[in-house]
């Protein structure tokens, strides 16, 4: 009885000291949490600097992969993607025509009424939420979707758009995803981007896809247009103003299209364009460079990811991304440094649970007490009473997310410029230059638009960028692709 009394006691010994290590260890970590948040936060701001050598390291960068991807096809991880588009809107085109724009979680479909003068009449359009099971389905349920909708777009056209005796209705078709073109009006998609994956219909032509879902539902319309959302923003912004030479979207995903010389196209082998001029769809999500300041929190979300290994620049740069790192950099904080307590809050390990206009409301909290953050913690994360310390250091990651994502938006901006020769004065002349750019995130990101634009000022500097002009274009994606159905009209 003894020795099983005794052993008892130096289990219970035991089990004593190790609890009491234990209480030592989490006190210690308690005591050690804001420096050890502070490590983090520092370690973070410092693998996620941009100096303007290293954007401009970037942005040459840029300017190599754009000259590869133009010579040959898989030349470069930058597509470079031929779209076709030769002749942009002239102001001349006349009547009504549609456009569907499908290029994220949500589609739009529209009408404009063309007055041959410059100028739109009218305008009228609708925006849709497309069903998260649709996004990984089949093609059939979701082009059958997308067809009803338009369906009933169509049949409340009002009297005040007058589509021309004898005409068919025609469509610009925005397709937002990574596609070879084939012609003005077919394409066949490469890859899923922003959470699609319907992997049956990669190599398919979504124009085929579209036109038979329109007949299955009755809509008598033919797609005169397939266009990238960035070909249709550069559509719309040139319309309007001739200075528009490249488009930049930066909403859900990201990706840029310009005017390039047809010359500098070595992969065409078409009849020359008859402006001499071709618009490049770059798909610039995908671009990659041992220069960009990846963090083990982008590896881990391209690992985890639908597409690993794929658009890296726009998982850095895009509205998809961007609170979803912040959510993940906060995962981090609460599992090493205790930032919420004691238990890790389960809603902070759920993936995209933390979308960037979240994000983008806490970065803009300018109230004394960051009641928006705290709510926004209350709201998404079931965080209660955050004390103005730890919001302090939500604040300050939204800004480091959203600081390098702006600077490198501009970095890709002057690769651009750099291409066509518009970053520098060149025989006394600098050209004025404008770029269309669209999406919710430049539009709505306030503190994102401002840095990217002040970004791109501080890499052009004073002489050269005061000629350069960021131009918000609402919509141009919508817009542009039916500008682009009428200049590609079959009856013109």
């Amino acid at each position: 009885m003894g020795k099983v009394t005794m052993g008892v006691a130096v289990v219970g010994s035991a089990a004593v000291c190790a609890a009491a290590a234990l209480i030592m260890r989490h006190r210690m970590r308690i005591s050690n949490r804001c420096v050890t948040a502070a490590d983090i936060l520092k370690e973070l701001e410092e693998k996620c600097a941009t100096p303007a050598s290293k954007l401009k390291q970037i942005s040459d960068a840029m300017t190599v992969e754009m000259h590869a991807g133009l010579a040959s096809e898989g030349g470069s991880k930058l597509k470079m993607l031929i779209s076709y588009v030769d002749n942009l809107p002239t102001g001349e085109e006349q009547g009504v025509f549609y456009a569907l724009d499908l290029g994220g979680t949500n589609f739009r479909v529209l009408r404009v009424q063309l007055t041959g003068k410059s100028s739109i009449e009218c305008q009228e359009f609708a925006e849709v939420s497309i069903p998260p099971q649709l996004m990984v389905g089949d093609a059939e349920t979701l082009f059958d979707y997308i067809a009803a909708e338009l369906a009933k777009f169509v049949a409340d056209e009002s009297e005040k758009f007058q589509l021309l005796a004898g005409r068919q209705r025609e469509l610009g078709f925005t397709f937002s995803f990574p596609v070879m073109q084939l012609s003005i009006d077919s394409g066949t998609l490469i890859r899923w981007t922003k959470g699609f994956s319907i992997e049956k219909m990669i190599g398919q032509d979504v124009v085929v896809h579209l036109a038979e879902a329109m007949k299955r539902q009755g809509v008598n319309m033919r797609v005169s247009a397939l266009v990238n959302d960035t070909v249709g923003t550069l559509a719309g912004g040139r319309y309007g103003n001739k200075d528009v030479v490249a488009a930049v979207i930066l909403g859900t995903g990201s990706n840029a299209a310009y005017v390039e010389r047809a010359q500098a196209i070595p992969k065409w082998h078409g009849p020359p364009p008859k402006t001499g001029e071709m618009v490049i769809n770059m798909e610039w999500g995908n671009f990659r460079s041992s220069h960009l300041p990846l963090t083990e929190y982008d590896n881990k979300l391209d690992s985890e990811s639908l597409n690993p290994g794929e658009q890296i620049f726009e998982k850095m740069i895009s509205g998809m991304y961007l609170g979803e790192i912040l959510r993940r950099v906060l995962l981090r904080m609460a599992e090493d440094a205790a930032l919420f307590g004691d238990t890790v809050p389960p809603k902070l390990k759920t993936q995209f649970i933390l979308r960037t206009p979240e994000m983008s409301a806490m970065h803009h909290d300018t109230s004394p007490d960051l009641n928006v953050v705290g709510s926004k913690l209350k709201d998404v994360f079931d965080i209660s009473d955050a004390p103005l310390p730890t919001r302090k250091i939500v604040v300050e990651i939204c800004n480091i997310m959203a600081t390098r994502g702006a600077r490198l938006a501009a970095a890709g901006i002057l690769g651009i410029l750099k291409k066509t020769g518009r970053d520098t004065v060149r025989d006394g002349d600098i050209p004025d230059t404008v770029v269309a750019m669209d999406g919710g995130l430049y539009e709505h990101y306030t503190e994102y638009r401002h840095c990217l634009e002040n970004t791109l000022h501080e890499l052009l500097g004073d002489e050269v960028g005061k000629h350069v002009k960021l131009v918000l274009s609402t919509d141009g994606s919508g817009i542009g692709a039916a500008l682009l159905a009428a200049s590609h009209s079959q009856y013109v």
